[in-house]
Parts: structure tokens; C-alpha cells; sequence
């Protein structure tokens, strides 16, 4: 169908989400970008934030991790480290590794270059979360 996109989101661990869409909006590197059916051809990385869905006039987000996208007239790959849906959110355990993470980061004195990336990289990604669970209320 010419008026919409496959979807197609990937983890390491599952298909998050695979469906046709009428549009997707990702958080580029470069800023958030829409995606209609048609797009030019496109390869960018996208980074932690709100992936939207617009499919049969109804919106659905996904907290996402950093990844890449691949964009066709046709279709949209997205390859991320973390796809959530907004509902499977657990505001409470999230803010709990916002805590841990705040923590470890207060007293990096302890942790190595690659526990502190790791630790900045893991908070970031729950913040995302929080941030859409949040705005959804």
C-alpha cells in the first residue's frame, strides 16, 4: 500500500513491534524526524527518547534506547538496544534505577571510564521512560 509503512522495531532480545503505519516519528541524532510513506532512502542513528506511531489515526509511543534506522519508501527499521511500549512501563521500578544510577554516578570516584558510560548510558535510557510515563498522565 502506497499510504503506509511497515514498521518493523528490533531488540537484541525480540520484535518489539511490527505493523503497517501511517507514520513513525524517531529521535535522531540530529533531532526528531517523520516519517510518511515515500521517504527517501535513509540510514541514521537514532538516540534514547519517544518513538511515535500514528496507525489508523491513533498514536502509540515506545521509550527507545540508542540504535539505528533504516528508512525506504516502504518501510522503516529500527534497531535499538531498548524498545518499550508506554503501558509496559513500571513508573515505580523505573524511578528506583534512576535512584541507583544517581547514586553510583555520586560516588564515581569508585567506578572505572567504562562503568560510568555504562552507568550514564543506563540512566539515560530511564529517564526516557519516565519522561513518557509521565507526560501520558
Amino acid at each position: 500500500m502506497a499510504n503506509t509503512l511497515r514498521l518493523e522495531i528490533v531488540t537484541p532480545l525480540e520484535k518489539a513491534y511490527s505493523d503497517d503505519v501511517a507514520m513513525v516519528v524517531i529521535p535522531g541524532v540530529e533531532g526528531e524526524m517523520g516519517i510518511y510513506p515515500m521517504h527517501l532512502p535513509v540510514m541514521t542513528e537514532i538516540k534514547p527518547g519517544v518513538l511515535k506511531i500514528v496507525k489508523d489515526g491513533l498514536e502509540s509511543d515506545f521509550a527507545v534506547g540508542e540504535g539505528f534506522v533504516e528508512i525506504t519508501q516502504t518501510g522503516v527499521t529500527v534497531l535499538t538496544d531498548m524498545a518499550i511500549v508506554e503501558s509496559a512501563i513500571d513508573e515505580r521500578a523505573v524511578e528506583r534505577a534512576i535512584e541507583r544510577a544517581q547514586a553510583a554516578l555520586h560516588h564515581s570516584e569508585m567506578l572505572n571510564a567504562e562503568e560510568i558510560a555504562t552507568t550514564e548510558a543506563a540512566l539515560e535510557k530511564s529517564l526516557v521512560q519516565l519522561h513518557l510515563k509521565r507526560r501520558k498522565k
